[in-house]
């Protein structure tokens, strides 16, 4: 997913198969709980024609605040998120993801720094059952 290393707090998150206006809730619901390199302002937007799109924002977990947790969000349809950083700053990330979503793994890579997860979120509403 990246070509440079990212420093050990940060995710690299990269959405596809998804809608614009579930890119961009998912990412507002990350953003109330890290630091990003995506603003409010900055909306993903569909792109013209029949090409597939993808969305990406890196997210420091270094500052992650017990108290604010992340809002749960109403998706239109399951979201792919692959998600690359330092193993810690990754559960970090992962365990604000199931605040809000039900979480599914669908596989992982490990490096010797790095770890890589694909992961379908899902509204909390859809999946009665235990998030993996």
């Amino acid at each position: 997913m990246s070509t440079s290393p990212l420093a050990a707090s940060q995710v690299q998150v990269v959405l596809s198969d998804c809608s614009a206006a579930d890119a961009g809730s998912l990412f507002a619901a990350l953003c109330s709980r890290f630091s990003s390199d995506r603003c409010a302002e900055d909306r993903p937007h569909e792109t013209e024609g029949n090409r597939p799109t993808m969305w990406t924002g890196t997210f420091d977990t270094s500052g992650t605040s017990g108290d604010s947790p992340v809002p749960p969000t109403e998706l239109s349809a399951p979201v792919t998120a692959d998600v690359q950083g330092g193993p810690l700053a990754v559960k970090h990330l992962r365990e604000a993801l199931a605040e809000a979503f039900t979480v599914h793994q669908l596989g992982e890579e490990a490096g010797d720094q790095e770890v890589e997860i694909q992961l379908r979120l899902e509204n909390k509403s859809a999946d009665r059952s235990t998030a993996i």
